[in-house]
């Protein structure tokens, strides 16, 4: 057996030798931030989501916490997924708002209508959804037309969903903006990074202020709102370029991967399959399997590790944001299918060129972990 890691960085031979002559364009010109890379990461991004406008940042959380600042959600609420990461409530809290937890639905992992409208109060300004593991839940047009009835701009953290769809309309352009991370284990990265994507021009330019310390324009000093150091580095841009120009590879080879687990795990009692429906194009950043109640998720991971050398990806997430300490003043009302859900799912490993033999080791270690809980092998 040869150890199957989590999650692999994939950044062939060919697109490296690109990457390192932009690379080292970028540095012969001395341009390094704002440049020609940059320029044409927003543009190709922006086509391939199909919004009009795309900025690029430091991080998936600075395009977050822009948006809302952008938005101007200070001193009002934001409603949050309880099942999220840190950044996606901290970023409302650094843009001077407050999180509203919201409970969610037990498919896709994400909010629905209900748990929205249980969330939402007289304060609510906007709601973020996030499409966890790379899929866009069918809960999400529905989301869309209740902010719309309420006058509250919808957001969507689509740090996972980049090239992933719904009813063939990509992930990104169901709200009034979006927030894409680049981060090393998300299916394409720049290494770090961010993408801000709208089809408003205010939010636009007032991103392009934000991310460049509050200033009118990149060559002047006048500063005209409270800003950060939110750039992409050129260096940076370059190796998003590239990865963007695999996505659709990089999406298709985790679909493959994605449906041979879900042929071959079928029989597999004590873990259910969170597939998603037909309408989703989900990109599968994650692939996510309910474990039953009675099995203990630390021992499974720790057995398959051990035994079998299968590391699984990390959980999404295993502590809600209202379990986290640091957002204890805003952890108010119930949970109960976050906490569930938090609690026994497990995420198995997936990425572009993982092969038979890796597939089959992983659906084997789980069937001999699970002793006594499996169906033959068709």
């Amino acid at each position: 057996m040869n150890p199957i890691p989590a999650a692999r960085v994939v950044i062939p031979e060919d697109d490296r030798r690109a990457i390192l002559a932009r690379i080292d364009e970028a540095l012969r010109s001395g341009v390094l931030t704002l440049g020609e890379n940059g320029r044409a990461f927003e543009v190709s991004f922006a086509r391939t989501v199909g919004t009009r406008f795309a900025v690029a940042v430091q991080s998936g959380t600075s395009a977050l916490e822009i948006v809302l600042r952008a938005l101007d959600v200070e001193e009002r609420g934001v409603v949050v997924p309880t099942n999220t990461f840190f950044a996606t409530a901290a970023a409302v809290i650094h843009a001077g708002g407050r999180p509203q937890f919201a409970d969610v639905e037990r498919t896709a992992m994400g909010l629905s209508v209900e748990t929205v409208a249980a969330a939402v109060s007289s304060q609510t300004v906007a709601v973020i959804v996030v499409h966890i593991a790379g899929t866009v839940s069918p809960e999400t047009p529905k989301i869309a037309a209740f902010c719309r009835d309420r006058g509250l701009v919808l957001i969507e953290d689509a740090a996972h969903a980049h090239g992933s769809g719904l009813d063939g309309r990509m992930a990104g352009t169901f709200g009034t903006a979006a927030a894409f991370s680049f981060y090393p284990t998300k299916v394409i990265t720049a290494g770090e990074g961010g993408m801000i994507v709208t089809d408003d021009e205010a939010i636009y330019q007032h991103a392009l202020q934000y991310r460049d310390q509050g200033k009118e324009s990149f060559l002047t000093n006048l500063h005209v709102r409270m800003g950060y150091n939110w750039r992409l580095s050129e260096l940076h841009a370059a190796v998003g370029l590239s990865q963007l120009n695999r996505l659709d590879e990089f999406v298709a080879e985790r679909r493959r991967v994605a449906a041979a687990y879900t042929k071959r795990l079928a029989g597999v009692d004590g873990l259910q399959l969170l597939v998603p429906p037909d309408c989703a194009q989900p990109n599968f950043y994650k692939y996510v399997a309910l474990l039953d109640r009675d099995v203990d998720r630390r021992a499974l991971k720790r057995t398959l590790k051990e035994r079998f050398q299968v590391s699984l990806s990390g959980e999404v997430y295993e502590i809600p944001c209202h379990h986290q300490p640091v957002f204890k003043q805003w952890a108010e009302g119930a949970f109960p299918v976050a906490e569930d859900v938090c609690s026994r799912h497990v995420c198995l490993p997936i990425y572009p060129g993982m092969t038979e033999t890796e597939i089959e080791q992983v659906v084997g270690a789980l069937r001999q972990t699970l002793p006594g809980r499996t169906a033959p092998c068709a």
